[in-house]
C-alpha cells in the first residue's frame, strides 16, 4: 500500500462536530487505500481516551496535547513575526520533529494537510506532494467575525484575515490540489487567488444516512405538549453562540407569544455563558452535552439554523434533512442546498419575517416530515461519493 502523512489539526474522533465528522470519514476510507501516518493535535483532554481508536486506522501516529490557553498566548508572537495568529497558536516543535523523522524513515512522498495551518509544518519540503483540504475560507470566516466585533477585537480580527489570506494562498501555490468542502466555497476562493484556480476543487460533506435515520426507535427527550424547535451544535464554538443568542432574542419571543408551547432547545455541549444566560428567557431549554442528537432531531417541530456567520454546507443541516426534518435557516447557513419547492429547506434573515415563517411551518399539518430532503442527502451527500473523490484527487 502507499503511504500517506495526514496531518489534522484536531484528533478525528469523536465524530461529533462539523470538522471532526469530515476528518475522520477520510481517515476512514483513506486507511483501506494507504498506510496511514497521522500527525494530530489534543486540544480536549476528554479524547485521550480515544487515542487507541484512531491508532487503529493507522500504521503510526503522533498525537500532541494541545493547551488552548498556552497556545492563545503563543499565537501572540505573530503580532512581532507579521503572520497570522492561527500559525503560531498550532507551532509545535515535538510535532515537527516527529514529520521530519517520519518523512525520512518511511520514505513518504505525499501528504493531506487537513485545515491550512497544518501546512506549516511542511511547506519547505520541495520533494513531497501537498494536497489541502482548507475545508473552509477561514479568512472569510475572521472577516466576518470582524463585522460582528468592536474595537480591538474588530482590528485582531481583520487582520488575521488578511494575514490568514495570504498564508492560505502560499499553501494552495504549493500544493497540487486544494480542496474545499462545497462548489460555492472553492469557487469562493478561486475568486480570491484566481492565478491558481486550475488546481482548486471541492469534495462535499457527507452523512451517515444509515445512523441519521427517521426509521429507527428513538425515544422522545421533549415533554408531552410541547413543541420543540431544535438547533444542534458545539456550543462554544462563537458562530453557533452568536446564532443561538440572535434566535433566541430576536426570532424566538414572537413564535413564544403565538405559540406558547413551543419550546427553543439549544442541543450541544460546552454552552458559552451568553448561552446558559439564555434559559432565563421564557421558552428557551439549555441541554448541554447529550449522547445522541438524533432524539431532538427525530422528535423536532422544526429544525432551525440560524447562523450569521458561516462558511461551507453545515453538517447541522444535512444530517436534520436526512432524519427528515423540515429545516428553517439564514441564507449563510443554507449555503450550496438548492432552496426549490422540492424541498422542505427554507431561507429568512430577517427576524420578524423568520418568526412569521417559523409560526406557519408549525401550523401546517405534517409538516415537521420531510421525505424529499432525505432523498436528497442521499443522492447528494453520501460519505462513499465524497471519499471517492477524494481518493482519486490523491492519487
Amino acid at each position: 500500500m502507499e503511504k500517506l502523512l495526514f496531518l489534522v489539526h484536531r484528533l478525528p474522533y469523536p465524530p461529533n462536530k462539523g470538522d471532526k465528522i469530515r476528518s475522520f470519514h477520510f481517515l476512514k476510507a483513506l486507511s483501506l487505500q494507504y498506510e496511514i501516518y497521522l500527525g494530530t493535535f489534543v486540544d480536549d483532554p476528554e479524547d485521550w481516551q480515544y487515542e487507541q481508536t484512531v491508532k487503529s486506522y493507522c500504521q503510526e501516529t503522533c498525537c500532541v496535547s494541545l493547551n488552548p490557553r498556552i497556545s492563545k498566548v503563543k499565537s501572540l508572537t505573530g503580532l512581532l513575526s507579521g503572520e497570522a495568529l492561527s500559525i503560531p497558536y498550532y507551532k509545535n516543535n515535538v510535532m515537527q520533529d516527529w514529520i521530519d523523522q517520519i518523512l525520512t524513515s518511511a520514505s513518504i512522498k505525499k501528504v493531506l494537510i487537513f485545515s491550512s495551518v497544518m501546512a506549516q509544518f511542511v511547506l519547505n519540503k520541495q520533494e513531497l506532494e501537498i494536497i489541502t483540504d482548507f475545508v473552509d475560507v477561514d479568512s472569510d470566516k475572521w472577516r466576518q467575525y470582524a463585522l460582528k466585533k468592536k474595537w480591538p477585537e474588530s482590528w485582531i480580527y481583520r487582520r488575521e484575515s488578511e494575514k490568514l489570506l495570504t498564508f492560505e494562498r502560499q499553501v494552495i501555490s504549493r500544493s497540487s490540489t486544494g480542496i474545499f468542502v462545497s462548489e460555492q466555497e472553492a469557487a469562493h476562493f478561486q475568486a480570491l487567488a484566481s492565478e491558481y484556480k486550475d488546481r482548486i476543487d471541492f469534495v462535499n460533506n457527507g452523512v451517515d444516512t444509515d445512523y441519521f435515520s427517521p426509521l429507527l426507535d428513538y425515544p422522545s427527550p421533549f415533554q408531552v405538549n410541547v413543541t420543540p424547535i431544535v438547533f444542534t451544535g458545539a456550543m462554544d464554538y462563537w458562530a453557533n453562540v452568536d446564532a443561538v443568542v440572535w434566535f433566541a432574542k430576536a426570532v424566538f419571543p414572537s413564535i413564544y407569544s403565538n405559540n406558547p408551547s413551543a419550546r427553543f432547545f439549544i442541543v450541544g455541549s460546552k454552552p458559552a455563558k451568553e448561552v446558559l444566560t439564555l434559559s432565563e428567557l421564557p421558552g428557551i431549554v439549555i441541554t448541554g452535552r447529550v449522547e445522541d442528537v438524533r432524539p431532538y432531531l427525530a422528535f423536532a417541530a422544526l429544525v432551525v439554523a440560524p447562523l450569521r456567520i458561516a462558511r461551507g454546507i453545515q453538517n447541522k443541516v444535512l444530517e436534520a434533512m436526512a432524519m427528515e426534518k423540515t429545516v428553517l435557516g439564514t441564507s449563510a447557513a443554507i449555503e450550496g442546498i438548492p432552496v426549490n419547492n422540492q424541498l422542505r429547506v427554507f431561507v429568512e434573515d430577517d427576524p420578524l419575517q423568520a418568526a412569521q415563517l417559523a409560526c406557519d411551518l408549525l401550523s401546517e399539518k405534517g409538516g415537521n416530515k420531510a421525505e424529499s430532503n432525505r432523498h436528497f442527502v442521499i443522492d447528494h451527500f453520501s460519505w462513499y461519493s465524497s471519499t471517492e473523490k477524494l481518493i482519486s484527487i490523491i492519487n
